[in-house]
């Protein structure tokens, strides 16, 4: 197992490298940049000296060299204006939009949309299995109508929606705070047990909203998967050995129909990240989502490679964590071992 993950995690360093340069590429398939953006703006305002500023900047930020060089600088493989100064060694950039380093943009963005996703993750699974497994054992009656019902709502509501209707009935029933991630008097303030309320109490809406979507629609597979299962010939074997009706639908049958939702990990946390832009722009979180939209709007290309290349990473390990739980889950599948004559 060890020796496994050690492969795996060195696979990562050229896999990484040549995701990192995809991004790095397409973000600048457009034509002109940031720079040529402000300039034109400038020069229609009139405003003197935006030619010099211009070249100034793009000598200072190395956009007149190359578009390899550029890459290779950015990781800070090269040399560039700053001496060797790129992810490698911590720098992540600047932004031109916020004439700052990136660095200092996602720092409080990224710590929110980590917990925030991965809060939303724990949600889908522990509502979708039990409701799966509860419609595929009672299949054709009231509860299996019911929960079939409020998947269909769910995943016919929009998610910017949805956050609407619960932030206008969550403050008017139950009082929780609406918008932002936490009350406007503790956002300066230090850490306590009131902001620490303030915090959770205005994320419950978030997580509720993106993880609706993705847990009606696992809720309904994973309905389809066990009654798949349950009409295989070894669950008839448990139940003519005497199994009681539990131990015959958890100890093997949920375990398997569960499997394909372990592999979904890697594509479930990065999928989360990206599809919950709007809602983060409605509830006025400080996600990564809405900066990431803005970045590309902008032509912002280093704010937009780093957090592109962010999600690409919660994908490669969001992957590894998938086939090492499928092989503590499937007695059948031996990680790092051929087939076996």
């Amino acid at each position: 197992m060890l020796r496994y993950v050690a492969m795996r995690l060195l696979w990562m360093i050229p896999m990484l490298l040549f995701i990192s340069a995809l991004i790095f590429a397409i973000i600048q398939l457009p034509p002109g940049d940031y720079l040529t953006t402000q300039v034109f703006e400038l020069e229609q305002q009139g405003q003197a000296g935006a030619q010099a500023k211009a070249q100034f900047l793009r000598k200072e930020y190395n956009l007149d060299r190359p578009l390899h060089e550029q890459y290779l600088i950015w990781l800070g493989l090269m040399e560039g204006s700053r001496g060797y100064s790129g992810l490698l060694q911590g720098d992540w950039g600047q932004s031109f939009e916020f004439q700052k380093p990136v660095a200092d943009i996602v720092a409080h963005a990224i710590g929110p949309t980590i917990a925030i996703n991965a809060l939303a993750v724990l949600v889908i699974y522990f509502v979708a299995v039990p409701l799966g497994v509860l419609a595929a054992v009672r299949k054709n009656s009231v509860i299996d109508g019911t929960i079939s019902t409020l998947i269909y709502v769910a995943m016919a509501i929009p998610g910017f929606l949805l956050a609407l209707l619960l932030l206008y009935y969550a403050n008017r029933v139950f009082g929780l705070g609406i918008g932002g991630l936490m009350d406007p008097q503790y956002e300066n303030a230090p850490w306590s047990w009131e902001k620490l309320g303030s915090i959770v109490s205005h994320m419950i809406i978030p997580v509720l909203v993106i993880a609706a979507g993705a847990a009606a629609a696992m809720t309904r597979r994973m309905r389809a998967n066990l009654l798949d299962e349950l009409e295989k010939p070894y669950v008839a074997a448990a139940r003519a050995r005497g199994l009681s009706e539990t131990k015959v639908i958890w100890k093997y049958p949920v375990r398997m129909a569960f499997s394909p939702f372990i592999a979904d990990i890697g594509d479930l946390l990065p999928g989360l990240v990206s599809g919950s832009v709007i809602v983060s722009v409605v509830l006025s979180l400080p996600a990564v989502g809405p900066i990431l939209v803005r970045a590309l709007q902008s032509q912002d290309v280093y704010l937009a490679s780093f957090i592109m290349l962010f999600v690409a990473i919660l994908t490669v390990i969001g992957m590894l964590i998938s086939d090492l739980l499928l092989a503590w889950l499937d007695p059948r599948i031996r990680l790092g071992q051929g087939a076996r004559r």
